[in-house]
């Protein structure tokens, strides 16, 4: 490598940790439920990020692996395949660094993401989504770029000992509230990035490790809770998940199994229904994986309750539901696809008055 080339790389470096720098830590937010008063249940709220989401966290780690192996060099185009949050967040960290940024995405992504994709300088190559990982390496040679590889990568490219990663940052949020070791903290897996991480984090801390568990929660027409449950890595699925940026129709390499307590299959109209809850309660809109979270954090909840538990409970708030008015938020859109939100309405309602969720057959 030239000195010249050397210098640009440092140079890149030091601008993303500069922006790192100039973002201030995620928030932690109480939720607190009348009916539970021995259970604190807290979101991790990662929409705050600079590009919008929880992978905002994964773009800059992506980024820096690639600079320091050597596979980003200037003008190096990067290309990305992705369900459309990813996506953005790198389109984000490529701008800063003055890189072209190709983004491989599925023609279903919702609208708002294509739009902020194509706000932070990125193109959109929409395909089928089983087309998303060839693409993405055909596009990489032909142009002689980079393929961000998200869902081999995103295991690795986080230090998950510490060094203020989310697992971390969780943990230093929490020492000051009631019960600041969480018994669980609940996420989804889209690469399976962030539950490694946290999963290793916790394994890597013995007092940690002794009292929090991992449960991973999963939509419908995702191979994950499958490969979880028979440990056979060849399982695929002919559906996409219809949650955006969660769930994968095959068992991605950055998905740990083994670092995971629990899995749960949440139906989709359960994380349709909890959105529209939380929306009433939090005043936000979110995104689709968040309710899924949720509905997956409150079934762990109710069986602590039942059980005559107490402790506490961490999920995360992926992204915002800003990015999916014309189909979360979209009366019709729901119409169309067949979902039945009411008996999951019914369901988070009798919680909140009770604490008990009932069980949806």
């Amino acid at each position: 490598m030239t000195i010249e080339a050397r210098h640009w790389v440092n140079t890149a470096i030091q601008q993303i940790e500069a922006d790192f720098k100039r973002s201030a830590d995620t928030h932690l937010i109480k939720l607190d439920i009348p009916s539970v008063p021995n259970i604190d249940l807290y979101f991790k709220d990662e929409s705050t990020h600079p590009s919008g989401s929880l992978k905002h966290r994964l773009a800059r780690s992506l980024f820096l692996y690639g600079l320091c192996n050597g596979w980003i060099k200037k003008d190096t185009p990067i290309i990305e395949a992705s369900s459309g949050s990813t996506a953005i967040s790198e389109a984000y960290f490529a701008r800063l660094l003055g890189l072209p940024f190709i983004a491989v995405i599925p023609k279903t992504t919702a609208p708002q993401k294509i739009a902020q994709i194509e706000f932070y300088g990125g193109q959109c190559h929409l395909v089928s989504p089983d087309q998303i990982y060839a693409e993405s390496e055909r596009l990489a040679k032909e142009l002689n770029g980079h393929y961000m590889d998200q869902f081999t990568f995103a295991e690795r490219v986080t230090d998950w000992r510490g060094n203020n990663n989310i697992a971390d940052s969780i943990f230093r949020q929490m020492s000051a509230e009631r019960y600041p070791v969480p018994n669980w903290i609940v996420v989804s897996a889209g690469t399976g990035g962030t539950s490694a991480t946290i999963g290793r984090y916790i394994r890597y801390h013995p007092q940690r490790h002794h009292n929090t568990q991992l449960a991973v929660v999963d939509p419908e027409h995702s191979v994950f809770i499958d490969y979880y449950q028979s440990g056979d890595a060849s399982l695929t699925s002919h559906q996409c998940s219809r949650i955006e940026g969660i769930g994968r129709p095959r068992v991605e390499p950055s998905f740990i199994a083994t670092v995971i307590d629990r899995m749960q299959r949440i139906p989709d109209a359960a994380s349709f229904a909890s959105i529209h809850f939380l929306e009433k309660i939090l005043g936000r809109k979110l995104g689709g994986s968040t309710g899924t979270n949720f509905y997956g954090t409150l079934q762990i909840v109710s069986e602590m309750q039942q059980r005559g538990e107490h402790g506490s409970i961490v999920t995360l708030i992926c992204d915002s539901g800003d990015r999916y008015l014309n189909t979360y938020y979209n009366d019709q859109w729901l119409k169309d696809q067949q979902f039945d939100l009411a008996p999951y309405t019914q369901a988070l309602e009798s919680f909140w008055n009770t604490g008990y969720l009932p069980n949806i057959q």
